[in-house]
């Protein structure tokens, strides 16, 4: 389906005055793309779509299976543009502003121990190329929690070795350095020196990671490699794409990191998104006195 003038002045807007990344704004236009078409299919345009309309429309997201979390998204996504729309008096009106959203709560993440992350960053046979980087990428990620786009986005330029640090370039175009710690260190250096060149096989590239096919790597190769290893060494928790991350975060508090350096790592602009993690790093405290306090 062409995708409306609309939506894309609309999407060109969100990119020049927030700075969103290129999944941000896919996700904006893949739910905004739906919406079009639920409302050609009632005879409507983005224009003319009421409250009703809106209404109606989610109302069969839910009756389709969809999560309220996942129908708390499209709203969002409505809202945002349809505020748009007034801003720019395309409408008068804005048919969203009245629409209460689905309470959906909010779900911890999900970290692994660290036995299991011991288990994980342990899998890749480093004697061949491919294991030699899928090595350096479980330990940096893990010493450092970038989020998966930032880890497979990462070009030479952005590494300084000799400070031990690296230059992340995160949501919103916010430019942030972490450090590697040695383990990432010399992991990272021997695929540079190694692995890389194995793949690449003479072919120029700014990628750090790469594939044997001489391209960079994505978010969905990570995501199937780290699936492949969790499978491997036994590691049976439900997994998420940025189980890493999240254990990075959960791990440092539970070793007494404080919150607003935890903050600076992630690169979260608001504490309290980091303060999830509290609660985790909370449970596992609980977990562990009630299986060795004499009295838990």
């Amino acid at each position: 389906m062409k995708q409306d003038p609309l939506i894309a002045r609309f999407l060109d807007s969100l990119w020049a005055e927030r700075g969103l990344s290129d999944n941000s704004l896919q996700g904006y236009r893949h739910d905004l793309q739906r919406l079009h078409k639920s409302l050609l299919s009632r005879g409507k345009t983005l224009e003319s779509a009421s409250r009703e309309d809106l209404l109606a429309i989610l109302a069969r997201e839910v009756q389709q299976g969809k999560s309220p979390r996942s129908v708390s998204r499209y709203l969002s996504a409505y809202r945002q543009f349809f505020r748009w729309l007034v801003r720019e008096s395309i409408i008068s009106s804005d048919p969203v502003a009245l629409i209460e959203s689905p309470k959906t709560g909010r779900g911890l993440p999900k970290a692994l121990t660290e036995a299991q992350v011991e288990a994980l960053l342990a899998a890749p046979d480093t004697t061949t190329a491919l294991g030699n980087r899928d090595r350096a990428m479980l330990e940096l990620m893990y010493a450092t929690g970038l989020r998966v786009s930032e880890l497979v986005g990462l070009e030479l330029s952005n590494l300084n070795l000799n400070q031990g640090v690296i230059r992340v370039i995160g949501k919103g175009q916010k430019e942030r350095l972490v450090p590697i710690g040695d383990e990432a260190h010399e992991c990272l250096k021997s695929y540079l020196s190694s692995g890389r060149p194995g793949l690449l096989k003479g072919v120029q590239t700014d990628s750090v990671f790469v594939t044997s096919r001489k391209s960079g790597m994505t978010r969905q190769a990570f995501w199937y490699m780290v699936k492949r290893y969790a499978a491997q060494c036994g590691v049976s928790a439900k997994l998420s794409p940025h189980m890493l991350r999240h254990s990075f975060a959960t791990h440092l508090l539970n070793h007494g990191a404080d919150l607003r350096v935890v903050q600076l790592l992630l690169g979260h602009s608001d504490l309290s998104t980091t303060q999830i993690y509290t609660h985790i790093a909370r449970e596992g405290l609980k977990r562990m006195h009630e299986t060795h306090h004499p009295r838990g």
